[in-house]
């Protein structure tokens, strides 16, 4: 005799597998949200990103997804939370982070040593990938962080795609029912949980403006595709971003 509904959801919670039911999908209206700090993109995906899931920004060099990172640990901060930075090619720019409001007593930073062009040292390199991989998991266990960002966005593809599939899944099991959201920043989509959101900057279809004054560089004018994993009518949709110039005087 086939197993009642009820009784099936019930088996399912018990093996913790309840994920898996439509019904209890996460990204609900209870899911606890972070807020990005950027009026116009919270309003559009609801509040902020999804608290215990893995989200991703994700565009080419120069398209503003440094900004848009930067201005959600700066957000993490001011309202009190520790945020953690796996930097795995080293190009976190204190200066900048300064200028971009982060509170840095509040910040983890581990620096990896994954480089963009490793040549002949591709297995070194994976390494180095893995080690920074490692450090992340290592992050998402702990707890107590309200963001954590991994940043490879200059790492190479191949190197990304050498990763066991797996281990985003594992990834996004340790993220689960926390109080954690996860970033993941790349050049291209990586992984993200069912109900994280992916935010892609700066695509060549929908441009992405700088602006001056009086000759001087004063910022850039982004837009923002958000993207949903189980996307319905109505739930993508494209947000313009403005970010300030740092002042280098």
């Amino acid at each position: 005799m086939p197993l009642a509904r009820a009784d099936l959801e019930s088996l399912l919670r018990t093996r913790q597998l309840d994920r898996t039911l439509t019904t209890t999908l996460p990204g609900g209206p209870d899911t606890d949200l972070a807020a990005t700090g950027i009026a116009a993109l919270d309003a559009r995906v609801g509040g902020g990103l999804p608290r215990g899931h893995i989200s991703e920004v994700v565009g080419p060099r120069s398209s503003g997804r440094t900004s848009l990172t930067l201005q959600m640990l700066a957000a993490a901060t001011a309202r009190g939370d520790l945020v953690a930075l796996v930097d795995a090619l080293d190009m976190f720019d204190v200066e900048s982070a300064v200028a971009a409001g982060i509170d840095l007593t509040r910040l983890l930073w581990v620096r990896g040593h994954v480089v963009s062009n490793p040549g002949l040292c591709r297995d070194m390199n994976q390494r180095a990938l893995e080690q920074a991989i490692r450090a992340l998991a290592l992050i998402l266990q702990a707890g107590n962080f309200g963001l954590v960002v991994f940043d490879a966005a200059e790492a190479p593809a191949d190197a990304l795609r050498r990763l066991p599939f797996t281990t985003w899944l594992r990834l996004q099991r340790m993220v689960e029912g926390s109080q954690t959201t996860c970033v993941l920043v790349g050049g291209d989509t990586m992984a993200r949980s069912s109900a994280g959101l992916t935010l892609r900057t700066g695509n060549r279809d929908w441009g992405l403006g700088m602006r001056f004054g009086q000759r001087l560089f004063e910022g850039l004018d982004i837009q923002t595709r958000v993207i949903r994993a189980r996307a319905r009518a109505n739930e993508e949709a494209t947000v313009t971003l403005a970010t300030a110039a740092a002042n280098c005087a």
